[in-house]
Formats: C-alpha cells, sequence, structure tokens
C-alpha cells in the first residue's frame, strides 16, 4: 500500500514454497510474472523499464535472486532482511543458490534493510551482500538499524509485538526515495530523469569512457592513455601544487572516474567530452 500511494502499480507474486515443489521453482514462477507483466505494460500503465522488486526475509533471498540470477531481472530491488548466507538457505532448503555468490556487474541496484539484532537472518547476510555489490561496481543502499529483531515487515507500531527502534518505519520512504532517484520519480509530467548511476563506475561497460576508474583506465592500452593525457597532466599539476608525489596522488584517487578528476582538475568541458567520444571507439580490456 506504500508504494501504491508513492505512484506504483503494484503486484504480488504468489510463488511455490517447499511442500509444492523445490529451487528453482519460486524463480520460475517470478520468470512467468515478469513477462505477464511487460505484456499487459499498455493495459496496466506500467513502464517495462522501471519495474522493481521487493521482498522479505525468504521473499528477500527470491529478489535478490531476481536481481542476480533472473533472465528478466528487476530494474531494482529491494531486499528486507533477505536470507543470503548458507546457514539459513540451506536451513530453508539445500541446494539453492546463496544471491552474494551470484553479484554479478549486470546485477541491479540493491536497497537492504536489516536490523542488527536479527536472530533469525544472521546480520552478516546483509554486510556481505553489500561486499560484493561493491567489488562488481554495483550501486546500492543500506539501512542496518540498532534493533528491531526479526520480521518487523514496514515496522509501524500496530505490526510489532517486539520492541523496534523508533526510526525503523522510516525505511518505506526512504526506499521510495531511492527507487526515485535509480529510476526516475513519478510526477504528473510523467518520470523524472534518475539522479543516481546505476553502477558505481564503467569499468565494466563494454566501451572505455571517462566514466571509467582511474585504476581501471592505467590498466588500459598505451593508445587510451594516450587519449587521457590532460587528465594525467592535471593530477601531475595538482600533486605538484600541494606536494604530494604523483603516484601517491593517484593512488589516493584511483577509484574517482576519469570525468570526477577532470573535473576537479578544471579541464573545459569541451575537453572532456571529447575524450569521452574517442575513449567509446575503445573496447574495454576488462583483465587491465
Amino acid at each position: 500500500m506504500a508504494y501504491l500511494k508513492a505512484g506504483y502499480q503494484t503486484f504480488v507474486l504468489r510463488y511455490t514454497v517447499t511442500s509444492k515443489g523445490g529451487w528453482p521453482n519460486p524463480l520460475n514462477d517470478y520468470e512467468q510474472a515478469m513477462p505477464l507483466i511487460i505484456e499487459n505494460a499498455d493495459k496496466w500503465h506500467i513502464d517495462p523499464a522501471k519495474i522493481a522488486v521487493v521482498g522479505f526475509s525468504a521473499g528477500g533471498h527470491l529478489a535478490a535472486c531476481a536481481a542476480t540470477l533472473a533472465e528478466h531481472k528487476p530494474a531494482a530491488a529491494v531486499l528486507v532482511y533477505p536470507a543470503i548466507l548458507k546457514d539459513i538457505v540451506d536451513m530453508c532448503q539445500p541446494g539453492m543458490p546463496y544471491p552474494y555468490e551470484q553479484v554479478t556487474p549486470e546485477t541491479c541496484p540493491c536497497f537492504i534493510v536489516a536490523a542488527r539484532d536479527d536472530r533469525t537472518v544472521d546480520i552478516k547476510s546483509s554486510p556481505m551482500m553489500e561486499l560484493a555489490l561493491a567489488e562488481k561496481g554495483v550501486a546500492f543502499e543500506s539501512h542496518i538499524y540498532s534493533y528491531g529483531g526479526h520480521g518487523f515487515s514496514t515496522a509501524e507500531d500496530w505490526i510489532n509485538t517486539n520492541s523496534v527502534c523508533p526510526r525503523l518505519p522510516k525505511w518505506v520512504p526512504d526506499s521510495i526515495e531511492w527507487l526515485g532517484e535509480i529510476m526516475g520519480k513519478l510526477t504528473r509530467n510523467g518520470f523524472t530523469d534518475p539522479t543516481a548511476a546505476v553502477s558505481m563506475n564503467a569499468d565494466f561497460a563494454p566501451v572505455l569512457s571517462v566514466e571509467c576508474s582511474l585504476r581501471h583506465l592505467c590498466g588500459q592500452s598505451e593508445e587510451a592513455k594516450d587519449v587521457l593525457a590532460p587528465m594525467f597532466a592535471g593530477i601531475e599539476a595538482v600533486a605538484k601544487a600541494r606536494g604530494y608525489s604523483v603516484e601517491g596522488l593517484m593512488t589516493a584517487v584511483g577509484n574517482n572516474t576519469a570525468r570526477e578528476i577532470m573535473e576537479l582538475c578544471q579541464i573545459p568541458s569541451d575537453t572532456i567530452n571529447g575524450i569521452d567520444k574517442t575513449l567509446h571507439g575503445m573496447g574495454n580490456g576488462l583483465d587491465g
């Protein structure tokens, strides 16, 4: 209902549970549901490129698998106290995948919510998923609240019999705001443009660009480095002006994108755009 209020069309997936059949039936149910929604997009007023999934606990496991393994990946996934790690996943059903092991650069952005004192799903599930997303450069936001246990849902007073952090209900509007950042926010004039990138950088893209990180670009061909000569000259100038070693400064800003570094070095936007256009003609040496 909270997402309906925010302007989203919402659907509930009634997926197969263990008593009716094992894995991968739940994921197959999801894979059948997504084309149904897409096929009826016009009728149901859906933008097929802006479909997100929300899952809680075991449903969080399925949502995380949709984000990582599905053929019809969502545009974003909200994972609420999700079952991620081996112990809890195997307890539910041996043989199911562990989502944090399945993260790739193609995984959709994720919003993760949990409580530190969750005694059903080990709280390490959330950081492990976050680390996997960070390693692959996938955008995410995470909220681990001080207390609230497991199964707090929207965390409103009338839902919970146990004590929960009074800030816990904020995860719902926060997730809605995050979806607006990732997919654009619905207004009376249509969707706004997204304000958050779906990946940390373009290191895993098929071609190079100024959205790649400095560290990644330093491992590319000499031709690519020659194109980026204004950036390297800017780094040397900053290092000299501030008394840093060039190597030390490059290490410190290695995770920044080429665009960010060139903007900090006050390189004109026309020059940056020209470099970007040239880099687009070069294949990405992912092992570089």
